[in-house]
């Protein structure tokens, strides 16, 4: 192909946006010569290319907006160390069809077990399949409503949890809510209830949550949504962040 018609791609390439392709374009064609590729082989090759550059800027750019702590994997995560969990469920979980399915996933269990790092897994997953996610422990969540309410922006910020696929709410059940905050969670999973996926994570058993929220029938009621299409993990093991500690410790103490 002659320089003249490659610097035309180039151009025609930058007009339409795409970025990408102006600057590889020369080794587009260097790879299809050396492949004596055909013409729809080599255009097979650009867009399939550059398709790859915009899946992976759109995933890195969803990541950088989700809020995410880090971007563990499932691979990452120690299941040998929780002997008691499903790993099924999580398997299954990992298929994303609950998202599909604009269901939820409620990941519980005492503090340390992983219940964190599984729902951002989860929640890196869906992005990388073109998921749109943003993780808020739950008082954040309350807090900015709250502020939101007093300054007569409560309906915008609403959109902040209600916009994304997938929505994680780490951390429910740490601190008690009083009833007018625990109506602002209300509003949150009544409005994404079959519009969206949750995945949550708590270190209380649903039994737990009148006493969370301040109020049994409008757990009840936040129950009932979020339970009605929901997969349910419990993990019971032990902490890691203790397992962590404990090999410290014990490092320094052979030292000494």
């Amino acid at each position: 192909m002659s320089e003249l018609v490659s610097t035309r791609i180039r151009t025609t390439a930058g007009k339409l946006g795409l970025p990408h392709l102006t600057e590889t374009i020369n080794e587009y064609i260097r790879r299809a010569d050396e492949g004596k590729m055909g013409y729809l082989d080599f255009l097979d090759l650009v867009l399939s290319e550059e398709l790859a550059v915009r899946d992976d800027r759109r995933f890195r750019q969803g990541l950088r907006l989700s809020r995410l702590p880090h971007h563990k994997t499932l691979d990452e995560y120690d299941f040998a160390f929780q002997s008691d969990l499903d790993l099924r469920k999580v398997k299954d979980l990992a298929t994303l069809s609950f998202v599909e399915a604009k269901a939820n996933a409620a990941l519980l269990g005492p503090p340390g077990v992983g219940k964190t790092h599984i729902a951002v897994a989860l929640a890196v997953a869906a992005c990388r399949a073109g998921y749109s996610i943003y993780l808020t422990s739950l008082d954040d969540m309350v807090r900015n409503l709250k502020a939101a309410e007093a300054a007569g922006r409560l309906l915008n910020k609403l959109g902040t949890y209600l916009r994304p696929s997938v929505l994680v709410v780490d951390e429910v059940g740490y601190q008690p809510l009083e009833r007018a905050e625990a109506n602002l969670v209300f509003q949150v999973i009544a409005k994404r209830y079959e519009k969206g996926s949750i995945i949550l994570t708590s270190n209380k058993t649903f039994s737990e949550w009148g006493q969370v929220f301040g109020d049994e029938v409008l757990a009840t009621a936040i129950l009932d949504r979020l339970l009605h299409h929901c997969e349910v993990i419990a993990i019971n093991g032990p902490s890691y962040r203790l397992k962590n500690r404990l090999k410290a410790i014990e490092r320094e103490t052979d030292v000494a």
